[in-house]
């Protein structure tokens, strides 16, 4: 399988959604977890889920998909509201979910802009409104109340009170972004895929694989195609050559920055990446990691991260590893969104649907 660009033909309202209680594997039960799969979410076949966003408030989680986007309850399971293009979306491929301080739930898509909506309303931005780009990866926001947007062709920073677009692309090591966080300092960082930016409010800086970000090629895996200098018709996001792996540290999917100001960076073929502000450490499939390609990764309540892969799920609580695979229940090998719920839920999102890791 690829993370390829496609479009889904099944809508979520035709789809129906199905909850599925599971059992622990065998390989689940050896390896000594307190965790497992515990529940399936079924969006259908031919859906990806690509954005997961947990919204306290209302205690609910925001589902992205390739063919629209759900809010479910976390209590009962049930989904309160579900998005396509008919409903306000201006486009069912939903890549990122986020929701600002003003309770704002942004939907970023596949090529279609972002869309905005609240109580019911909704408004779409494109590039005439100041929109960097057409296809939205991710967003963050920051302290000031601004709300960051990582595009294929650089960021932006919106002011919520004005609903002013301020737009980045030369200052970023490179303008396709994927990932952002922002630390207790307020410093803006971007996961790209060249490398990783930093916006402290007036400097920027940048570090990549030459830098220490991405561990070394052990296995020797052809280098990817993709390096952000190409066109969009060619940018399918595979994680394939001839059938093998492909290995580019530089290219950066997840940003996440842990309450010790640590960034902790997914790279493609490189594992993942920490940043202590002086030096990298990198951690691979030698390590622990089930997958050498991160798609995401969280934080959970009780600082614990959990790193989604090309080979399933990592858990990882500063010291110990344990992985979970499509032996353990998860619908695919590839994670492209993980969640933590303020129970200690796990959501993982894949190709298919959800699947929850929770405490047995």
């Amino acid at each position: 399988m690829t993370f390829k660009l496609q479009h889904a033909r099944t809508t979520l309202a035709a789809i129906g959604l199905a909850f599925t209680c599971l059992t622990p594997s065998a390989h689940a039960q050896s390896g000594g977890s307190e965790y497992k799969v515990s529940e399936t979410f079924n969006v259908g076949d031919l859906v990806y889920v690509r954005a997961l966003a947990v919204e306290r408030k209302s205690n609910s989680v925001w589902v992205g998909t390739s063919a629209g986007v759900h809010e479910i309850d976390l209590k009962s399971r049930k989904p309160l509201h579900t998005f396509t293009r008919n409903d306000g979306l201006a486009n069912e491929y939903v890549f990122a979910v986020g929701i600002d301080t003003e309770g704002y739930k942004w939907f970023g898509t596949n090529a279609g802009g972002v869309s905005r909506y609240k109580d019911g309303k909704w408004k779409t931005f494109f590039p005439m409104h100041g929109l960097a780009d057409y296809w939205i990866y991710s967003f963050a926001n920051d302290k000031a109340g601004n709300f960051w947007i990582g595009t294929w062709a650089g960021v932006n920073q919106f002011n919520i009170k004005t609903g002013q677009f301020k737009k980045y692309v030369k200052e970023l090591i490179n303008e396709w972004v994927y990932g952002l966080d922002v630390d207790a300092k307020g410093r803006v960082w971007f996961a790209t895929e060249g490398g990783v930016s930093m916006f402290d409010g007036k400097q920027w800086k940048s570090w990549t694989h030459k830098d220490g970000l991405g561990a070394p090629n052990a296995d020797q895996l052809p280098a990817s195609p993709n390096t952000g200098l190409g066109t969009r018709s060619r940018h399918d996001l595979s994680t394939m050559a001839q059938g093998l792996p492909t290995y580019n540290p530089n290219y950066s999917f997840a940003m996440h920055i842990d309450p010790a100001g640590n960034a902790w960076v997914g790279t493609w073929g490189g594992g993942v990446a920490r940043f202590d502000g002086n030096t990298w450490q990198n951690y691979n499939s030698k390590d622990g990691l089930v997958g050498n390609i991160v798609y995401s990764m969280v934080q959970d309540d009780k600082g614990v991260f959990w790193f989604g892969t090309d080979k399933g799920v990592s858990r990882f609580d500063g010291k110990n590893w344990t992985s979970f695979t499509t032996q353990d229940g998860l619908l695919d090998s590839h994670v492209y969104a993980v969640a933590a719920t303020p129970n200690g839920e796990i959501w993982v999102g894949t190709r298919r649907g959800v699947a929850i890791i929770a405490k047995k």
